[in-house]
């Protein structure tokens, strides 16, 4: 068989070093920015030619702190508590024959830049830092939108927000711009949802950042931020 060769045309600039945290789909928190920087290879201002016209993008992307040898048929969607098995198919798990993604995000601009040349800022995105981008497409509302549409175990799995307590003296130790998407991020529970202690301590890294935090029921308190 032939063998096929992908390769990244891009890389997301994000404010998460790290999986943890991340929302769990696009979308679900508009106030995180993010920046698409092209690899020099695809840094063309014509392969963007019109591309402001649109208000949002689809992205394909690598799972890339998810790869590894082999795959499983079946996977433990963690909205579902992380014990029940779905077919992979069925889900939006990362672990795939082929770990791919798909998000679609908001387009806030096109900015033209001496080190990275046009770059893409874009609001909503559940990718890490770093994550390479394999292709970004329109985002077509009479094509892709489909209000009739059912969510399958999604539409059962119910409301997973959380009451943020983020004290005055910690939050003004973020920059104003980042505070909303914080508060955001961890409105969204990034806990494991098999995890259920109320007493353990959680860090977050988001923006340069280290929030610390416990839950208890359906309140998250933030204790600390370094």
């Amino acid at each position: 068989m032939e063998q096929i060769f992908v390769h990244p045309i891009a890389r997301m600039h994000s404010d998460f070093g790290s999986k943890f945290g991340i929302p769990r789909q696009s979308g679900l928190v508009e106030s995180l920015q993010s920046t698409i920087c092209f690899e020099p290879e695809f840094r063309n201002e014509d392969a963007l030619r019109g591309i402001e016209e649109f208000s949002h993008l689809w992205i394909i992307w690598q799972f890339s702190e998810a790869v590894r040898q082999g795959w499983s048929p079946t996977v433990r969607p963690p909205r579902l508590g992380g014990n029940t098995r779905m077919g992979v198919f069925a889900t939006r798990s990362p672990f795939r024959p082929n770990n791919l993604g798909l998000s679609c995000v908001r387009l806030l601009g096109v900015e033209r830049t001496e080190e990275y040349g046009t770059v893409l800022h874009v609001g909503g995105a559940d990718l890490m830092d770093g994550t390479p981008i394999f292709d970004l497409k329109p985002y077509i509302p009479y094509s892709d939108c489909k209000p009739e549409a059912s969510g399958g175990f999604t539409d059962r799995a119910g409301s997973f927000l959380l009451e943020v307590d983020f004290p005055d003296e910690l939050l003004n130790k973020l920059p104003v711009q980042k505070r909303e998407a914080a508060i955001g991020v961890l409105s969204h529970d990034p806990r494991p949802s098999y995890q259920d202690d109320p007493q353990r301590i959680y860090g977050l890294s988001f923006a340069g950042f280290n929030i610390r935090f416990r839950v208890q029921g359906k309140l998250l308190t933030v204790l600390e931020v370094d």
